[in-house]
């Protein structure tokens, strides 16, 4: 046993060992099915403290025989599986942390050499003087090793992707390690499994990937391992119930991540709000915002707008498909918010192609990246919006109308107000306050010009009415509260037993922004 070569299952321990753990181990029994199998080269990226460790730690633990796990795995899942004890503590593991072999940017030009030169030696006090270490380094020596012995191995890589990080700039060095990570894996008959993990997928040159053997399990595309990137709403619930903490709170900090038909949490946050009984930026705070704050004040091609929209509670199209798997190669918007998904920023909804800011946490960090200049108008009108949704409340349309002249001033540098749509944009950013006390807005903006319907229900435990909002351009507000009644758009929210207020706003360039706000009235 080793650090590298059949390491012990010390980390696997501690956590298992810990106050709050979700049991994970799901995933080994996937893992027990691609074994040895084309399929097995496993490349998983998901964001800073999402668990990416753990998994790697449980996985070592469960695979290496440098050690005896089978008490760790009590109660977990994965032991009711048939293949459990098949492959428990059987397997030759390597087990790798590229970020230490990086602590900084003066390591980037040894680190290769280095990191074989560690475990070459530790495959000489497992398996004797078998090899001879020869032009091919590490690769060359396992193959001696299989081709004397038939064992095989199984890798398992956490920070794969630090280079790219630590490396931004250093493409000599990018494409040496990927030229590396091909050799150790391409075509190798001792590799079992490959799993590695990183924030980052594989990066690309040109249209291909240099080490293309690698299925990507992403934040853009978990395929069917989304339920091991964080925490599930089931296991959240379950959580809040024996730490007896509120889950409609922990819901709107944490929630948000959309991977495929699963509803994901951020595992740091919810663990550390479960920890010290209080809600706030956990997650947020492993990091200064100033590494958003860079992609932000780019404004790559038109970045701020779409900022703007997300933070009013819309999301904005994007195309994954371009983006280089870098933190450098920007040729359109697309590429910044595609990297801001990847980073944990903003979440990625697969069907319908759209990027959004998933939760409460998050929409704190991208307002504390966009305090500073060129963006006081929105800050402004951001700050304002609870005193706006306390003037609906009471139902005083000319203090909403005001509000909303304002904000349509204070935002007309960034957003065009030549449509409804930005109108639209415009009311939800008025609302921002609301998010501590609605769900997510619900809107439905049919093509041309017309109308924008806004609705937002109130959360579990809050006493606020339903808002229903119609949107009108150069029109009128009591027209809009008509269409409301003619066209019974509050079946939307019938179900909802609370008061229920319509809201309806217009614009007109010559007299500005109107708003009537009555009761809704049930039959």
């Amino acid at each position: 046993m080793g650090i590298y070569v059949n390491p012990k299952n010390t980390a696997f321990r501690q956590a298992r060992n810990s106050k709050i753990y979700v049991d994970k181990s799901g995933l080994i029994s996937y893992t027990n099915q691609v074994l040895d199998t084309l399929q097995k080269n496993l490349c998983v990226s998901r964001p800073r403290r999402f668990g990416k460790s753990m998994a790697a730690d449980m996985l070592a633990a469960y695979y290496s025989r440098g050690c005896q796990s089978g008490h760790l795995f009590d109660g977990l899942e994965v032991e009711k599986d048939e293949s459990f004890n098949s492959h428990l503590n059987r397997h030759n593991v390597i087990r790798l942390d590229i970020q230490q072999f990086l602590f900084n940017e003066t390591h980037l030009d040894i680190f290769i050499g280095k990191l074989q030169e560690v475990v070459i030696n530790e495959l000489r006090l497992e398996f004797g003087n078998c090899f001879h270490v020869d032009q091919y380094g590490l690769p060359g020596v396992l193959r001696q090793i299989y081709a004397g012995t038939e064992q095989g191995f199984i890798f398992i890589i956490d920070e794969w992707d630090c280079v790219f990080r630590v490396a931004k700039e250093r493409r000599d060095i990018q494409k040496e390690y990927l030229d590396f990570l091909r050799g150790l894996f391409k075509g190798a008959d001792y590799v079992e499994l490959a799993y590695m993990t990183g924030i980052l997928p594989i990066k690309k040159y040109g249209e291909h990937s240099a080490v293309n053997i690698f299925d990507e399990y992403s934040m853009v595309d978990s395929k069917n391992l989304g339920a091991y990137f964080g925490f599930t709403e089931e296991e959240v619930r379950t959580l809040c119930k024996k730490h007896n903490m509120n889950y409609s709170e922990m819901q709107s900090w944490y929630d948000g991540y959309s991977l495929g038909n699963l509803h994901i949490y951020n595992p740091k946050s919810v663990a550390d709000a479960l920890l010290w009984r209080e809600f706030q930026s956990y997650w947020t705070g492993t990091e200064t915002y100033e590494a958003l704050k860079i992609y932000i004040d780019m404004n790559f091609d038109g970045l701020k707008e779409a900022v703007i929209e997300m933070l009013a509670g819309r999301g904005c199209k994007i195309n994954t498909r371009h983006f280089q798997n870098d933190m450098t190669t920007f040729n359109t918007r697309d590429d910044v918010m595609t990297l801001l998904v990847h980073l944990g920023y903003l979440t990625y909804d697969q069907k319908l192609s759209r990027a959004f800011i998933p939760n409460q946490e998050i929409a704190q960090e991208f307002l504390n990246a966009a305090d500073g200049s060129g963006w006081d108008g929105v800050i402004q009108s951001l700050n304002r919006s609870q005193e706006l949704l306390e003037s609906t409340w009471d139902l005083d349309g000319d203090s909403v109308a005001a509000g909303l002249a304002a904000i349509h001033s204070q935002t007309s540098s960034i957003l065009k107000y030549n449509d409804e749509n930005s109108l639209a944009c415009a009311i939800l950013m008025a609302y921002y306050s609301a998010k501590a006390y609605y769900m997510n807005p619900v809107m439905e903006l049919p093509s041309g010009k017309g109308f924008a319907d806004v609705v937002c229900l109130p959360r579990r435990n809050t006493d606020k009415p339903a808002l229903l909002v119609e949107l009108k351009w150069n029109k009128s507000a009591k027209g809009a509260i008509e269409q409301i009644k003619e066209r019974q758009y509050a079946d939307w929210v019938k179900e909802y037993t609370g008061d229920i207020l319509l809201v309806g706003i217009n614009y007109d360039q010559e007299k500005g922004h109107q708003c009537v706000i009555e009761t809704f009235v049930k039959e």
